[in-house]
């Protein structure tokens, strides 16, 4: 998804680029659009730095006696191109403009070609803020369906105090999802993923691993950046680039995931395990490579299970966090098979998988789960694996508020 930012000429117009980094670990791309004056606070490069995107300066290239017809248009691609328009700070000028319908600037002219979702963060003086005109525009932009994020009150850069500080950046960034219809239901939650596969050496430049690519735990960590969360993605081998936002563990072993989770699992408010961990790696692996030859012998010894080590850590702490959700890559007995498993690891939901159709699962794209608790299933159809990352969140996030009662320990002799 993509949010055009605009920065507008006050000296709240630095605080836009903490606004641009928190839509980046949001998983959003941002384009910056500023205003004439906001050039005298900010310098463009440092927008263009950030976002690595162009900053759109002016309806014209700087210099270009002759514009092109794709400069001459621009503001209608930007437009048609942005999920949102934000702007903050939003001065008194800016917001009369927008309410009157002035379009003599690029960003000005932008407005009035959007049909997306726009938010407004003003920003000013508080005599300027509270003047009958500053309100009257803001009025009428609200009736047009603007979302306005309310000034915040304090001291001001002129010396006063009262209201007309730029709402702080978090809250507006949140706004901002929100309108995008991105809940922002975990902000200030820890969400601690697993992805990928593991890798266990048989020697030097073999291992044996499984055909799990990761997307599935990376898709659920972006979504959980969208929704305000901070994130621990423990990684196993893959192809993939993880969102910059994440706290990001590179491990190839199980037993190197094992500590990194175990290290870090208190920290979690929700755990998600979503790799592939390997169920058995090599005992006594070669130091050195193995020759081809004849027919080699390789014993196998078990794994830890980390998802039953952490049923078994939070059963034993007496406390319902964190949230633990585990995965199931099954291919018969599907229902039976992830029942069985959450009631052996302690857990509260099991995803369930069928991996045995190529087009979901391992590699692909797209995914087609169902949500196993102790009170029920929730069947997830097929959608991309951003998507049904976004659905396994939505059940997740009224668990974590009040646990589902759990499947009775097995009696031990």
């Amino acid at each position: 998804m993509k949010v055009t930012l605009g920065v507008t000429g006050g000296i709240a117009a630095y605080k836009a680029a903490e606004i641009v980094r928190l839509l980046q670990e949001r998983g959003l791309q941002v384009q910056v659009v500023m205003t004439e004056a906001a050039q005298e606070f900010v310098r463009p490069l440092t927008f263009a730095a950030l976002s690595g995107e162009k900053v759109i300066t002016g309806l014209f290239a700087a210099g270009d006696e002759h514009p092109n017809l794709d400069s001459a248009v621009e503001h209608i691609a930007v437009a048609q191109s942005a999920d949102a328009l934000l702007v903050a700070p939003a001065t008194a000028d800016t917001i009369a403009k927008f309410a009157q319908g002035i379009a003599n600037d690029f960003l000005s002219t932008l407005y009035l070609a959007t049909r997306t979702p726009v938010i407004v963060a003003p920003a000013m003086n508080v005599n300027m803020w509270e003047h009958p005109a500053t309100q009257a525009n803001l009025e009428i932009l609200r009736r047009r369906g603007v979302h306005i994020v309310e000034p915040g009150s304090g001291y001001l850069a002129c010396g006063m105090v009262g209201a007309g500080r730029l709402a702080d950046p978090e809250h507006i960034v949140g706004e901002t999802m929100e309108r995008l219809g991105i809940s922002q239901d975990l902000a200030g939650e820890t969400v601690l993923v697993t992805a990928g596969p593991t890798h266990e050496p048989v020697d030097p430049v073999r291992y044996i691993g499984n055909r799990s690519s990761g997307k599935m735990g990376y898709a659920l960590a972006e979504a959980a950046l969208r929704r305000g969360a901070k994130v621990i993605l423990v990684s196993g081998p893959t192809a993939l680039t993880p969102p910059s936002a994440a706290e990001t563990i590179f491990v190839e072993t199980a037993q190197q995931m094992r500590t990194a989770v175990l290290d870090r699992w208190e920290r979690a408010g929700i755990i998600v395990m979503a790799a592939a961990v390997g169920d058995y790696h090599v005992k006594d692996a070669s130091t050195e490579k193995i020759k081809r030859g004849g027919p080699i012998e390789l014993q196998l010894e078990p794994n830890p299970d980390i998802l039953a080590d952490l049923g078994s850590l939070r059963e034993a702490t007496g406390k319902s966090t964190p949230l633990l959700i585990g995965f199931a890559a099954e291919t018969e007995h599907l229902l039976d098979n992830a029942r069985a498993k959450l009631a052996k690891k302690r857990v509260d939901a099991i995803v369930l998988n069928d991996v045995s159709r190529a087009d979901i699962g391992f590699n692909a794209d797209r995914n087609e789960v169902t949500i196993v608790t102790a009170t029920g299933t929730i069947a997830l159809p097929e959608a991309s694996k951003l998507e049904i990352a976004q659905k396994i969140l939505d059940a997740a996030v009224p668990m974590r508020r009040q646990p589902a009662t759990l499947v009775p320990s097995p009696v031990r002799s």
